[in-house]
């Protein structure tokens, strides 16, 4: 990538776990960041910890993506201010609930934030990107776009909705000089809570259990080699691939459950 001192990268969710990490990972490699998160996530703090350590220009912008009227704000600053090169799209919602006891704005918050949020973004913000010489997206998908989930019904619908519009918008942009890649990562040790809570899942949890940097990293490098779909865990991978619905649904679904008894 060349002239990274002017160009920026956006990545939502920045403010911890595998947001962070891509932070960065990208500013390791010298290029400027506007970070995004929810208010109150210590976002001002951990930007200035980047620009001083890595030596970049960081910009951040706090506000909560499942309001759409605030992702068209962002998009607008972004776009009236920047010239972008890379959008990460990291932010997402899950959870686990029995789905007779979620609420409508549980519901309406994961699909906002995980599905609408992505698309507006990534749609605000492709006529920037089409304007560099090259650019890049990555969207955050999950192996739970591989399998239906029971007492996680809303969540593996919408990373399937985020692989498959990545692979979509990926073909349509393929003589641009727009790549669009997706990451299935699977479960990430991203705190000692959420660490503690996939390793009591047992022999499915460990599994799929990453280190946020190592996948940062990972998708990095691959992003940049152009590499469309981005797999960081092939042992979790292929047994999503392998496993037949009538096997792996239930075998989730029961590894799942134990969260909520």
């Amino acid at each position: 990538m060349s002239n990274r001192k002017e160009k920026y990268a956006v990545i939502t969710g920045a403010s911890q776990g595998l947001g962070s990490a891509f932070a960065k990972e990208l500013a390791a490699q010298q290029l400027n960041l506007i970070l995004v998160s929810l208010p109150q996530q210590n976002l001002a703090a951990f930007a200035k910890f980047i620009s001083n350590t890595y030596q970049v220009q960081v910009h951040y912008y706090e506000t909560d993506l499942s309001v759409k009227e605030n992702v068209l704000m962002l998009c607008d600053w972004i776009n009236q201010n920047f010239e972008v090169q890379v959008l990460i799209n990291n932010a997402g919602l899950g959870g686990t609930k029995k789905f007779t006891e979620a609420s409508m704005q549980y519901i309406d918050t994961i699909m906002q934030v995980n599905v609408v949020a992505t698309s507006l973004l990534t749609h605000q913000l492709l006529p920037n990107l089409l304007q560099q010489k090259e650019a890049y997206i990555l969207n955050v998908s999950s192996m739970a776009a591989f399998s239906p989930i029971g007492y996680k019904t809303v969540y593996p619908a919408s990373k399937t909705f985020i692989h498959s519009f990545s692979r979509g918008l990926s073909e349509e942009l393929k003589n641009t000089g727009v790549v669009v890649s997706v990451v299935n990562p699977g479960a990430m040790a991203t705190n000692a809570e959420v660490t503690s809570r996939i390793k009591k899942l047992g022999f499915v949890g460990r599994l799929t259990l990453l280190k946020p940097e190592k996948v940062a990293g990972r998708c990095i490098r691959q992003l940049f080699k152009k590499d469309r779909v981005i797999m960081v865990n092939p042992w979790s991978w292929l047994a999503m691939a392998l496993l037949p619905i009538w096997i792996k649904l239930p075998l989730l679904t029961n590894n799942i459950k134990r969260e909520i008894l």
